[in-house]
């Protein structure tokens, strides 16, 4: 059974007072001593602050599945040590002269937990089902159209699923046709949507895969045992995973905590063994060696549904930009690492090919804070639409610190005269159909990167794009993200300057979104925690070579 956790006895804990701490990078272990003796108890416990809306790759779209997806399951190459990429059913691949067909030599000892062994046809099928129109995977069509071959008209019903530019030439052997050289296509395979999947299975639990321990299938180093919906879920180490001898823990349990300040009481309890931390918490933990922060290559932003009558004036999008005091968000409600941002590429994430300078310090802060200049739009804004008061809806997260920066994100917004803003605190599985379904006028928004290239921020917007959902549509920026992945692919310099004319033109010119920060993490973990690595991509951690150190 899931670990009982005690809530109404730790919610009165009390903590001790710290004041400051150093960063880590985004790629650094944990903790960096390897070399400790395993302890004979090699249960790792920590906590969730939502529950997973899916585990099925072809559906899922939040950080907390690809999260536990990444646990329970390898893809042709998966994220290791240090970020590195490292082998996973692929034991190697060929690339052909052109860069359009790889070929991957599978291993032969990589087993499903249901003993079945994982073939080229497992891939295969996994990937047709993800551009498959009558599946509705969302992430299928945006991550596979323009890389493998014909899923752009498989995706839009017009061509055969068959003819997807995949083959199985055997049980160990599995063939890829791309649309056109992918220069970071190895890095792709790594994500969530490219994982296999057993038909069989699959298809024997219908509606139903996925969403539950019993209706998942795992082919990497844990697997679910026990999941319980709203409370948590509890993983073990799949001793029929082809790489066992390097998986050290035996068990996870994940426990759903919406509030940062009992999961912190269950740290200090002994019933966690790490928590995030919100900015209060930092003040107090701060000098601890059990605290660090990191900044992520993730955002958050505030989108913006043009559907809707007020939206769709560019004047009053524009205000919202300006609007809020994100150094405040940053430095005071976050204050764990997290930086103001002024577009939509962060930080520390691609640079330069000649020059070398960041991404983001070349085009700089693109909406600065300026409550006199979001006036002025937000009046000019009233003028074109013909409108003294407005009101407008504010979607958010229901746990406690999304609950907080809504709460000022409504306090900034109504700055401008004559707007109310109703917030509007769901479920993360609800904000995300919402979202989908563009049931949602503002709404706070995160970005994680799916590759290590700007494109993966860059061509969310185009129109009808899948992880569009604003109502944005502009030929002049689809016509710049063409042009980087088609005609100047093989261009570095002038791909990376059409990415800066784009991210100019979503942000500055027409006010597609409101970007506010770069996300940063502060957290405390327990010492004897060792081997934990982050994802390089922003999207968790890395537990295959996690243990726990004897005490």
């Amino acid at each position: 059974m899931l670990r009982i956790l005690l809530f109404s006895l730790l919610i009165m804990g009390t903590f001790l007072s710290a004041c400051s701490g150093e960063s880590t990078s985004s790629n650094s272990v944990m903790s960096s001593d390897e070399n400790g003796e395993p302890d004979d108890k090699q249960v790792l416990n920590i906590s969730e602050e939502s529950e997973i809306p899916t585990m099925d790759p072809s559906m899922a779209t939040d950080v907390v599945a690809f999260q536990w997806l990444a646990s329970t399951m390898d893809g042709l190459y998966r994220f290791g040590k240090n970020g590195e990429i490292e082998s996973g059913i692929a034991k190697s691949h060929e690339v052909s002269r052109d860069g359009k067909i790889w070929t991957f030599n599978l291993r032969e000892d990589a087993k499903w937990t249901n003993g079945d062994p994982v073939t080229a046809h497992d891939f295969v099928y996994s990937w047709r089902r993800a551009v498959n129109p009558e599946v509705g995977s969302e992430y299928g069509p945006y991550m596979f159209s323009g890389v493998v071959e014909n899923a752009e008209a498989v995706s839009k019903g017009e061509k055969p699923v068959e003819e997807l530019g995949v083959k199985a030439i055997d049980d160990t052997t599995f063939e890829v046709q791309l649309e056109k050289p992918i220069p970071y296509f190895k890095e792709l395979t790594t994500f969530t949507t490219f994982l296999p999947l057993n038909q069989k299975f699959v298809e024997k639990h219908g509606e139903d895969f996925a969403l539950t321990a019993d209706a998942l299938l795992a082919n990497g180093p844990f697997t679910f045992t026990e999941w319980e919906a709203g409370e948590g879920w509890v993983l073990e180490k799949n001793e029929d995973y082809w790489d066992e001898k390097n998986v050290k823990l035996e068990k996870i349990n994940v426990n759903v905590v919406k509030e940062v300040s009992t999961s912190v009481n269950l740290y200090e309890s002994g019933d966690l063994d790490r928590t995030g931390l919100t900015a209060e918490f930092v003040d107090k933990y701060g000098s601890s060696p059990e605290f660090s922060t990191i900044r992520k290559p993730s955002l958050l932003y505030i989108k913006m549904n043009q559907e809707n009558e007020v939206l769709s004036n560019e004047n009053a999008r524009k205000a919202i930009q300006r609007i809020i005091n994100k150094e405040n968000v940053a430095n005071v409600i976050l204050n764990n690492g997290a930086t103001p941002i002024g577009g939509t590429m962060p930080a520390e994430f691609v640079s330069h090919p000649e020059s070398n300078k960041d991404f983001r310090e070349i085009n700089g802060n693109l909406v600065p804070y300026d409550t006199e200049k979001a006036k002025e739009h937000w009046k000019k804004a009233k003028e074109e639409l013909g409108m003294e008061e407005v009101e407008l809806n504010l979607l958010g997260d229901d746990i406690g610190v999304s609950k907080k920066m809504t709460a000022y994100f409504k306090d900034q917004l109504e700055q401008l005269e004559g707007l109310t803003i109703n917030v509007q605190s769901v479920p993360f599985k609800e904000r995300l159909r919402r979202n989908s379904e563009m049931e949602y006028e503002l709404q706070n928004y995160v970005w994680l990167p799916d590759y290590l290239d700007a494109n993966t921020f860059m061509n969310l917007w185009v129109t009808d794009g899948a992880n569009n959902k604003t109502g944005y549509a502009s030929e002049e920026y689809d016509q710049l993200i063409k042009r980087a992945n088609n005609e100047l692919a093989q261009k570095p310099v002038e791909r990376f300057e059409a990415f800066l004319k784009a991210e100019k033109l979503l942000i500055k010119e027409d006010a597609v979104i409101a970007p506010i920060y770069q996300k940063g993490s502060a957290k405390l973990q327990k010492p004897y925690v060792k081997g934990t690595y982050r994802n390089p991509m922003g999207s968790g951690y890395i537990y295959k070579y996690s243990y726990i150190e004897a005490k």
